[in-house]
């Protein structure tokens, strides 16, 4: 299996930060209340995941052993900064409903992890790699999570994408349920968690082992 493609396979499957790791479920439970929330998490933890193991491994010859938490922090709450300010201008609405857990993006034990486990060890097109590809795996659990919260609390799918997306994306809604179909708890942090809970056992059943960890090569 070459390099890329076992980095790819770890960050969406075998090492998945939500499925396997169980790293940054505060988010994960918080903001899974619907796909347009997700999907807008998803998309700022992608950006600053990717740019900041980019970064990392550019300047990790650079950075003092015993100074490279604290530049890594500040690299990281740099992208952070950039996708708040980004929201703020092209989807403000969205913002304001997941403001507080968009600016602790730079607290996600998912991103810090990835710099200092890998970015700073390999070279830097391989950590904007294993960038992506760990947000990718973010992203697929937020979105799955997001996506069965909704059905179950609302009975639609993908409302208000609008938020995100512009106005022409308000018609994606999709009424899944043709009934009243309102389940509160699944709206609810409670709920997030049983709704996590039963997606993990379901992934579990139809895959029970994971791969091997493979040990991470560096240069």
């Amino acid at each position: 299996m070459s390099r890329i493609t076992t980095v790819a396979s770890q960050g969406l499957w075998s090492k998945n930060p939500i499925w396997v790791q169980l790293l940054g479920l505060c988010p994960l439970m918080a903001v899974s209340s619907s796909v347009v929330n997700a999907l807008g998490l998803s998309l700022a933890t992608l950006a600053v995941l990717s740019g900041s193991n980019l970064s990392v491994s550019l300047v990790r010859s650079l950075v003092a052993d015993h100074l490279r938490i604290p530049v890594f922090i500040l690299i990281i709450a740099s992208f952070t900064t950039i996708m708040m300010l980004l929201m703020q201008s092209f989807t403000f609405e969205l913002y304001l409903r997941m403001a507080l857990f968009v600016q602790i993006i730079v607290t996600n034990c998912i991103i810090l992890g990835r710099a200092e486990t890998f970015a700073r060890h390999n070279r830097p097109l391989l950590a904007l790699w294993d960038g992506l590809m760990v947000g990718a795996g973010f992203s697929v659990a937020l979105l799955v999570l997001g996506a069965a919260r909704e059905i179950l609390s609302q009975g639609t799918l993908m409302s208000g994408m609008d938020l995100l997306l512009g106005p022409p994306a308000a018609q994606w809604a999709i009424q899944v349920s043709p009934f009243d179909f309102n389940v509160l708890l699944a709206a609810l942090p409670p709920g997030a968690f049983i709704v996590a809970g039963l997606l993990l056992a379901l992934k579990n059943a139809f895959a029970p082992g994971v791969d091997p960890a493979i040990a991470e090569d560096t240069d």
